[in-house]
């Protein structure tokens, strides 16, 4: 089976692991700090907060921008219908609105000539955040989003779980917003199981992630330093009010464990190799099918993505249904996913958007339909990218 995403445990990954068991603490520790540090230090931004999920990172960084007063609770969100759902699902878990915008057919993300129209012809005043997607790891038009985010007082919040290291004028992506959310599920760029985090320059955002992921308790220590007998949240009277389990915020458990942290911390340390040998295989694979080009859209290649998977959109003149090439492929053992579908027109948890986009989002309705995507992961190697090519060639003809 040629995976989508794949995982390899080495001499390196059980070293690390027997660590943290060695160290008698699985739960948030020592393995988790150094994470947040060095993934922070890696992408460019002074505060990282690791969380349980990419999912967990949304919702957490929408909660904490509510809290801080930053946006209101309530207000429309401007977002791709292109995209994993978790998205759309943290908007409308944390009391927002999604509203949604047509797509690039070539990157597959929204754009600012489409967000402007929906400001234009909306009331801007219910408006709080846009929330593009870096999806496959192409990036938004962020200078653009940011002009007209400013232009109508608007905060905007990358969702970067598929670009860890795809650049933006030579700066990572998630760097260009108030904050940005990673995940590192099994599949991404970056990956060590479940996990999640959010990068932002904003001490206070910080402190409300850390609070919100552990049930809205009162601490909003970026280090604990309880253990040196110095906790600036400790009881001040007869009351006792312990700051672990005091609570001044509804928030949810998104705490992630050590083992997750310290499989990340060897991925940072590989993350250029692997955005290398992603981009190199993503290369190759154009090349491989470049005879099919008439019939199916192949990625467009750049040294600045970091690829998440190699994404394909089958052409209005295509000989071949995306359901029928799926199963053969998958027969031939080249493991294929749909390019999620668009959410409000097309993911029965969101049917009831379908009538109000009726129409109004063709590139996303078209790429949800007929787009899918296989694997570039490091691991796939020259004679499986040359077995993926013939799998194609046999299938079509």
């Amino acid at each position: 089976m040629i995976t989508v995403g794949d995982f390899r445990i080495g001499p390196e990954e059980k070293k690390i692991i027997n660590e943290v068991l060695d160290s008698g603490r699985i739960s948030e520790g020592k393995y988790v700090k150094k994470f947040e540090m060095e993934f922070a230090k890696k992408i460019g931004t002074k505060y990282c907060v690791a969380v349980s999920s990419g999912t967990s990172a949304l919702i957490a960084g929408l909660l904490a921008l509510i809290y801080s007063g930053k946006i209101k609770p309530g207000t429309k969100v401007i977002t791709t219908p292109i995209t994993y759902i978790a998205t759309s699902n943290a908007i409308l878990l944390a009391g927002l609105k999604p509203v949604f915008v047509d797509i690039d057919p070539e990157t597959f993300c929204i754009t600012p000539a489409a967000i402007r129209k929906v400001l234009e012809e909306g009331n801007p005043k219910e408006f709080s955040l846009i929330l593009p997607v870096h999806l496959m790891g192409y990036t938004c038009d962020m200078e653009g989003i940011n002009k007209i985010a400013k232009e109508y007082g608007l905060l905007t919040f990358e969702d970067a779980a598929q670009a860890h290291g795809s650049k933006i004028n030579g700066k990572n992506a998630g760097t260009f917003s108030v904050m940005a959310d990673y995940s590192f599920y099994i599949a991404h760029n970056i990956q060590v199981g479940e996990m999640g985090a959010v990068v932002t320059d904003d001490r206070h955002l910080a402190g409300l992630i850390r609070q919100v992921k552990a049930n809205g308790r009162m601490c909003d220590c970026l280090e604990c330093t309880r253990t040196q007998g110095i906790c600036p949240h400790a009881p001040k009277d007869d009351n006792d009010l312990d700051p672990r389990f005091t609570h001044n915020l509804v928030g949810y458990n998104f705490k992630t464990m050590e083992f997750q942290a310290a499989l990340g911390i060897l991925q940072i340390g590989k993350m250029e190799e692997i955005i290398a040998k992603r981009g190199s295989n993503v290369k190759k694979l154009n090349e491989r099918l470049s005879k099919l080009s008439d019939i199916i859209k192949l990625p467009i290649y750049s040294d600045d993505v970091s690829y998440l998977a190699y994404p394909m959109v089958l052409k209005k003149n295509n000989k071949i249904n995306r359901l029928r090439l799926r199963q053969e492929l998958e027969k031939k053992g080249i493991e294929t996913r749909p390019l999620f579908g668009s959410i409000p027109t097309q993911q029965p948890s969101f049917c009831g958007y379908k009538e109000e986009y009726k129409g109004k989002l063709p590139h996303a309705d078209y790429v949800g339909s007929n787009g899918f995507y296989i694997g570039c992961h490091q691991y796939i190697t020259d004679e499986e990218i040359e077995y993926v090519g013939k799998a194609f060639e046999d299938i079509i003809k």
